[in-house]
């Protein structure tokens, strides 16, 4: 009765319940489908491109037929694929490719591992296409709409890269400041553009109405079948209208799935649907439209306040991908596919705004050298769709993994829609193959780069761990042996607290402490750090204390617990143990941490090719220190270190 009551109490009138979905979907315009609504500005443009290799011929068929398949490309990827099927799977409110990998690693060790591992190294690679993407997104975005420009002044067209590159370092320079201040802004900004969208789509349509005949999937099948020889080609620019995605599920943990897809339905789709449509419209009323099919379609006296529209449009698809990026590297290191790196939580009442510094320069770095190589964004559209129609493929695949173990549908169903998605996206897949000598290449050497760096830290690790836990040797026999003979070992007052990787093996730090200076201190804990498959662990699970079979010699172990996306406060957590746990003799406030560093060095043994040791031991000098990375006091920690070869 008192929890009906409570319930009853604390639900929210029905006024107030659509202001928060409002809200929510406002927030999801600002941050979810920056990268999605802003593709209109380039991607009939690039379609029609009388450079490209595989030119399509403008007439009325093919603008009806190319119109019609980006229509239906977005309703089968994005409609079908992500917003009725794969937001319906999550880890723990979570979305995204890193959530399908963490989903399949749980499963790994008890069903098929190596069927499991396959598929985990699949996600990783889609991980590392994402990636990919984030270098992309901010350059074509940018560029494409500061190229609005040369339609003002066909003069101004020399400031395009000099102006682009200012927004863009500007854009970079500012993440350190986080998004949690200009977030509020990202939404009305989004829903203004979106409204200008759709505005400047009717404008258009009126010009050829007839062109709404295209949203029939007949046209779409009758200009990729009847005119394969170019429309399979025209498959690598078609696309780029669902650029973004995978942003859709990776962000629900943020704003959950019905704010996303009710910002989908009824605001995205039907703006950039009419906004396409009236761009086909206006190139069949005027072929001269297609020298830049997105600005000409808006009226002289609204183009300056549109390009700055745009560019305020664009650096808010860049900033999500960015802190997309800023998310994947900071899981990735979390899950044991990168080293420790330096995060910045940039939001103190706002979950999941991270800053990585490492990723961000490198970032900049590749941006910056995309826009001076490429020049243009009709150019860089060549090398943008790999990333995307790649991260969405892989995404496919192990949602429909994960949904035939989980969901209780039909084998057949679920493969049977499997085969007819699969057999769309790889159509795609291979027409962006087309394009690799033309720029593809790019993003996929940055994906496969990023996929050796995260494997072989994978597999590095796994050798340096085995290694170690050779040299810590049992924590159950070293105990043994403190046991027998005390008195050979003084006892100080204080508390010390050891990190490390389990209760099975002994902290190097107290090894060498206890050998070395026969000393140990009135209260030892032993702090095992665990990393959750899901994002968040509860207060409840954060801390378990064991007292290792002696409650009364004063040495505890305590596990704690953080979610992969949660920040590793290790004197908070302890915080919640209760001093009672080490017979009272517990003492926080003034507690020295022990950590033990490792030394990596080279051996002579073939445990991995050459390149591959100098790879894990260059990217392991960018790994944070433990210090810093588990919040320790630096005035009481203390490193002792211990070398390991690979």
């Amino acid at each position: 009765m008192t929890e009906l009551l409570e319930r009853t109490v604390t639900a929210p009138a029905p006024a107030v319940r659509d202001r928060v979905r409002f809200a929510l979907v406002l927030g999801a315009l600002g941050v979810v489908f920056g990268d999605i609504g802003t593709s209109p500005i380039y991607t009939l443009q690039t379609i029609f491109n009388p450079g490209d290799p595989h030119p399509v011929p403008v007439d009325t068929a093919n603008v009806y037929g190319v119109v019609s398949l980006i229509f239906w490309s977005m309703m089968i990827i994005v409609t079908l694929t992500y917003v009725s099927l794969a937001m319906r799977v999550d880890n723990h409110g979570e979305g995204g490719i890193m959530a399908l990998i963490t989903l399949i690693r749980s499963w790994a060790a008890k069903r098929r591992p190596g069927a499991m591992a396959l598929l985990a190294a699949l996600g990783i690679f889609g991980a590392s296409l994402f990636l990919g993407d984030g270098v992309i997104t901010p350059a074509i975005s940018v560029l494409s709409a500061v190229e609005g420009l040369k339609i003002v002044n066909p003069e101004l067209e020399s400031w395009i890269i000099p102006i682009a590159t200012v927004v863009l370092v500007i854009l970079f320079l500012a993440q350190k400041f986080g998004t949690h201040v200009v977030g509020r802004l990202f939404g009305p900004i989004m829903l203004l553009w979106f409204a200008a969208l759709a505005a400047c789509g009717i404008g258009g349509i009126m010009l050829e109405p007839g062109i709404l005949a295209a949203l029939s999937p007949t046209y779409a099948l009758s200009f990729l079948i009847g005119h394969f020889q170019y429309a399979f080609f025209a498959l690598a620019a078609i696309v780029l209208c669902v650029t973004g995605a995978e942003a859709l599920y990776a962000d629900m943990g943020h704003f959950g799935r019905r704010p996303i897809s009710r910002g989908w339905i009824f605001i995205v789709l039907p703006a950039v649907t009419l906004n396409y449509f009236g761009q086909g419209a206006n190139v069949l009323h005027d072929p001269a439209a297609l020298a830049s099919p997105f600005f000409v379609l808006i009226p002289e006296w609204a183009l300056v306040p549109m390009i700055l529209l745009a560019t305020a449009a664009t650096v808010i698809a860049s900033q999500a991908v960015i802190s997309g990026a800023f998310s994947v590297a900071s899981q990735a290191a979390e899950l044991g596919y990168l080293p420790r790196l330096r995060i910045l939580h940039t939001s103190h009442d706002t979950y999941g705004q991270v800053y990585v510094p490492w990723v961000n320069a490198i970032l900049m770095g590749a941006v910056l050298v995309l826009v001076f190589t490429f020049q243009t964004s009709t150019a860089l559209a060549y090398a943008y769709g790999m990333t995307a129609i790649g991260t969405i493929t892989i995404t496919t695949i192990l949602f429909f993994f994960v949904a035939s173990r989980s969901w209780r549908v039909p084998r057949w169903v679920l493969w049977g829609g499997a085969t007819l998605i699969l057999a769309f996206e790889l159509l795609i897949l291979g027409a962006n193959l087309t394009k690799i000598l033309h720029g593809a290449w790019l993003p996929l050497a940055i994906a496969l780069t990023s996929f050796l760096i995260m494997t072989t830290w994978q597999r590095g690790r796994q050798l340096v761990t085995q290694k170690r836990t050779k040299i810590e040797g049992s924590l159950e026999d070293f105990l043994a042996e403190v046991h027998d003979r005390p008195q050979d070992i003084a006892t100080v007052p204080g508390t010390a607290i050891f990190l490390n990787r389990g209760k099975t093996t002994v902290p190097l730090a107290l090894r060498d402490n206890i050998r070395h200076n026969h000393v140990r201190h009135e209260s030892i804990v032993i702090v095992s750090v665990d990393i959750a498959t899901s994002p968040r662990v509860p207060s409840t699970h954060r801390i378990v204390v064991d007292d290792l079979g002696d409650p009364t010699d004063g040495i505890t172990h305590v596990t704690v617990n953080f979610g992969y996306a949660e920040v590793t406060d290790v004197p908070r957590a302890l915080g919640l143990v209760s001093p009672k746990a080490a017979c009272g003799r517990l003492n926080l406030a003034e507690a020295v941490y022990y950590l033990s560093k490792i030394e990596l060095r080279a051996g002579r043994k073939p445990r991995m090719p050459a390149w591959r040791k100098k790879l894990f031991l260059a990217t392991s000098r960018i790994t944070v220190d433990a210090a810093e990375h588990f919040n320790l006091p630096l005035n009481r920690t203390v490193v002792l270190g211990e070398v390991v070869e690979i």
